[in-house]
């Protein structure tokens, strides 16, 4: 039998084949191979008895993150604010340089309009050409354009604690009833609510996993992009990536650089160039043997 698994919890994986919910343990196989099964992955499992059953294999992948945990993820949603708290750009670049990397199309997700114009973050992202819109979780604006977007794929929702990311989830389907946590006033910042990552279906061909914030997509995840395939992951770079007048141009202060002269062109947004630098002097202090 093949499903999908749309759970995992202590040791247990719920698995969905499109008629009903079985929960399923591990092959002792998997552990032995250093491989582990993620919410999102297709499956093979052997039923045992109505409601129970044991994973067998995991078909071949399209995408996976280690931290959060989810694989065949058709879009990453990253819900940010611009007050209370305030999201620091360079996660949100970070995050959207990963989802590039991986194949998985980044949607910036602007929460809380009914406190903020949102206008900071919505003209950066926007021009550096990616698909950014804003909500309002409270008052419902922009919700119905959300949902939209996510129409028809497996949709991962993450952010930052306390920019409302389970309120939104729970605006887009009420029966979700995910817990929500309160901003402190002092620190600014809220609390994790998600414990564990799961799959939920807004409808027949709509899915969106809740994941825990941008501190998971650590120095471990990073790991995996190499310094000379970072530029690639921001797509305002794109159509001057080759117009160097040297092949092996790094992007940061070389002569005759084509994206340093868009920056001062006004072509690529300096905030995202500046996060490029910083992201690069990270990955390059990575040495060869510690990747993944």
């Amino acid at each position: 039998m093949q499903g999908l698994i749309v759970k995992a919890l202590s040791g247990f994986y719920y698995v969905s084949d499109g008629g009903r919910l079985v929960t399923c343990r591990a092959r002792g196989k998997f552990r032995h191979q250093g491989e582990s099964p993620l919410v999102g992955d297709r499956v093979c499992y052997t039923p045992l008895g109505e409601e129970n059953g044991v994973l067998d294999e995991i078909l071949p992948r399209r995408n996976h993150f280690s931290r959060p945990a989810v694989a065949n993820i058709d879009q990453l949603v990253l819900v940010v604010s611009e007050t209370n708290p305030v999201t620091d750009p360079f996660l949100i670049d970070r995050v959207v340089s990963l989802a590039e990397y991986k194949g998985c199309r980044p949607l910036i997700c602007i929460n809380k309009r009914d406190l903020s114009s949102c206008d900071r973050l919505l003209s950066l992202y926007t021009a550096a050409g990616l698909p950014t819109l804003w909500v309002s979780a409270v008052t419902g604006e922009g919700v119905d354009l959300l949902r939209r977007e996510i129409s028809g794929k497996i949709s991962a929702f993450t952010g930052n604690s306390g920019v409302g990311k389970s309120s939104l989830l729970n605006r887009l389907s009420p029966a979700l009833g995910i817990p929500t946590g309160e901003v402190s006033d002092k620190l600014g910042r809220g609390r994790h609510t998600t414990r564990h990552i799961q799959l939920y279906q807004l409808d027949r061909e709509t899915l969106i996993a809740d994941t825990p914030g941008f501190s998971s997509f650590d120095v471990e995840e990073m790991e995996q992009l190499r310094k000379e395939d970072l530029a690639f992951t921001f797509r305002e770079f794109r159509p001057y990536l080759g117009q160097c007048r040297f092949h092996d141009c790094a992007h940061l202060k070389e002569k005759g650089c084509a994206v340093l002269e868009a920056v001062r062109a006004g072509k690529i947004p300096r905030e995202r160039h500046d996060s490029y630098v910083r992201l690069y002097r990270q990955l390059a202090e990575i040495p060869d043997w510690e990747r993944k």
